[in-house]
């Protein structure tokens, strides 16, 4: 298994011969508008910076695409516009379905539970995209469990906060591998919309001998949580050989 960072919550896996993209965030620097009004006033269009190699190449020979919601950091037009049409795309329900259906893709599923493709089984999870009244505003998510016979088995927890739902994965699932998206994303009302640093450090504590990427940082405006800010936090916990934060453009291979 390689897991690449790319930008934001964009990630390419490559697990068990197949090459997948995961929320695939795709416009060039400063084209996007920025999320308002965010937590630390900043106004600056996304995306923050520059995709870390073209996009030519990252969606190149890509088996499927994770969409774990249509938030335009996770799905954006610049996606739409040069993915193949007939590309396989996993979504997390029938809305999400017929609206990238309608943007001319003839390939999409709905995940569950019990999906697959090919013989790597792909199961849908829950996720909780905030807390309180922030969810009205913010709306439904999912995550990704990927598994296969010769490979780790991987969690991408997606757009969540740390709750019972992450938990009961986590219980279920038993991974190895798991991707969180902890870059403390806030508006100036609501509270957190992802995990932030204390969540983070809880998904270590449920599952201590899992190894942690955490992705979706410095990427847009209303990230809160900067990469310097949250390994001086992981060091100071000591769990820096469990909890990794990559940059744009790493890449793992587990």
């Amino acid at each position: 298994m390689k897991i690449q960072q790319i930008r934001n919550a964009t990630l390419i896996v490559e697990y068990a011969g197949k090459k997948i993209l995961i929320d695939p965030m795709l416009s060039s620097k400063g084209t996007l508008p920025a999320f308002i009004p965010a937590k630390n006033w900043t106004f600056k269009k996304n995306p923050l910076n520059d995709l870390p190699y073209p996009k030519e190449e990252i969606i190149k020979d890509v088996d499927f695409v994770f969409v774990s919601h249509l938030h335009p950091d996770h799905w954006d037009k610049e996606a739409v516009r040069i993915l193949p049409k007939g590309i396989k795309i996993f979504v997390q329900d029938y809305t999400d379905k017929l609206k990238i259906e309608k943007s001319g893709f003839s390939n999409v599923e709905v995940l569950g539970e019990n999906s697959s493709f090919g013989d790597i089984k792909l199961s849908r999870t829950k996720a909780q995209h905030g807390k309180g009244y922030i969810l009205k505003i913010a709306g439904c998510v999912c995550g990704l469990v990927l598994k296969h016979p010769t490979e780790k088995s991987l969690y991408v927890a997606a757009d969540t906060v740390w709750y019972e739902g992450v938990q009961e994965a986590l219980d279920k699932h038993q991974p190895e591998i798991i991707v969180l998206n902890g870059g403390d994303n806030q508006f100036a009302f609501g509270g957190q919309v992802i995990m932030n640093k204390n969540d983070i450090n809880e998904v270590h504590k449920a599952v201590p001998n899992a190894t942690i990427l955490v992705s979706h940082m410095e990427g847009v405006n209303h990230n809160t949580l900067t990469r310097k800010e949250l390994k001086e936090f992981l060091s100071g916990k000591g769990i820096t050989d469990k909890v990794n934060v990559p940059e744009d453009g790493q890449s793992y291979t587990f």
